[in-house]
């Protein structure tokens, strides 16, 4: 489809013909500095974007192994392109080896004829965080969310307000799911679904009334940050999928990791998420007020009263119990 049109997966089912056929184009306006792409579909992956293991040269250097991908959506493509842009004389260098996002060799919005955004960014071997979670790993993985909290907030001044989920819906179709036995502890679940619904007033306007003073990168898990290893320093730890990056407040990003542990609490140790994100922006010269507590009670009593929706996707017993349990540990304390 010629320039003004879009590409989608109908082309081919999985994307790698249409990528394939279009390498040629993408090694001749890179200058032919991209080697021969080895294409790969991962077991997370979805859509129809194609994503390759390849090479790139700068003049006499060694190849660098690099990660091709396209088509790639608007917001990755603008926040891996924003974040990421390192120049050749840069990339030894102390900063570029401690980005908190991949780094970007080459990008584009177009490829040939065709509306196509595509990015060509460093390979990082591994392994993913996902592979030994711990204490540890997890509190880099939050030191790379403030890393990228800072570097977001000077690429770009957050603005607009973010469009807040349908919270009654949710909760409604929760409940449903608790009266159907679709649930353990059913009862328990209606009961505190139906305190949560009463108070919802009160506590989405207070929620909707949070300073909006950050971009969240919006799906934080071990499932999405690996590391990145040099030559002379310890491992860093990189954020990828930048999808789903959107306006909102810091402790967003912390609640997103911390709501993943519920009912695995021994996994996250003496770490907890929130007051150390907020430690870590202080160090930064980020905000992070006082008050952030009683903000992040209300989302988790917010976020544990949809749990039974979610069952089919994370809601395991033990996590179900956990969330059950915040409801009834933290809705006292904000509806008082």
């Amino acid at each position: 489809m010629p320039a003004g049109g879009t590409i989608g997966p109908e082309g081919n089912g999985d994307g790698h013909g249409l990528a394939g056929a279009l390498v040629p184009t993408l090694r001749r306006i890179t200058d032919g500095r991209l080697g021969p792409v080895e294409w790969f579909h991962s077991t997370h992956q979805r859509g129809g974007a194609a994503t390759g293991f390849s090479t790139w040269t700068w003049d006499s250097q060694p190849p660098i192994p690099v990660l091709v991908k396209l088509p790639v959506g608007p917001a990755e493509h603008r926040w891996t392109t924003a974040l990421g842009a390192c120049e050749p004389a840069m990339w030894q260098t102390r900063a570029s080896w401690h980005s908190p996002t991949p780094r970007v060799l080459a990008s584009g919005r177009t490829l040939g004829e065709y509306d196509l955004g595509w990015l060509i960014i460093e390979r990082l071997t591994g392994p993913g965080l996902h592979k030994e979670v711990c204490e540890s790993s997890l509190t880099a993985l939050l030191r790379a969310t403030a890393d990228f909290q800072a570097s977001a907030i000077k690429a770009l001044p957050v603005a607009e307000r973010p469009q807040s989920p349908d919270w009654d819906k949710a909760m409604a179709k929760s409940r449903e799911i608790a009266r159907a036995g679709g649930v353990a502890e059913g009862q328990r679940w209606n009961e505190a679904i139906h305190q949560v619904q009463r108070a919802l007033p009160t506590l989405q306007r207070r929620w909707e009334a949070r300073t909006i003073n950050a971009w969240c990168h919006g799906d934080i898990h071990p499932g999405n940050a690996m590391w990145r290893h040099h030559d002379g320093g310890e491992p860093a730890c990189v954020l990828i999928d930048l999808a789903l990056v959107h306006s909102g407040h810091w402790l967003e990003d912390a609640l997103y990791l911390e709501r993943q542990f519920w009912g695995c609490e021994k996994v996250v140790g003496q770490l907890k998420p929130v007051p150390m994100l907020a430690k870590l922006r202080r160090e930064r010269g980020l905000p992070a007020d006082d008050h952030y507590g009683e903000l992040a009670m209300i989302r988790r009593v917010l976020m544990a009263a949809c749990g039974p929706v979610l069952v089919a996707r994370e809601g395991s017993v033990q996590y179900l119990h956990a969330a059950l349990g915040m409801i009834e540990r933290y809705l006292p304390q904000v509806i008082r």
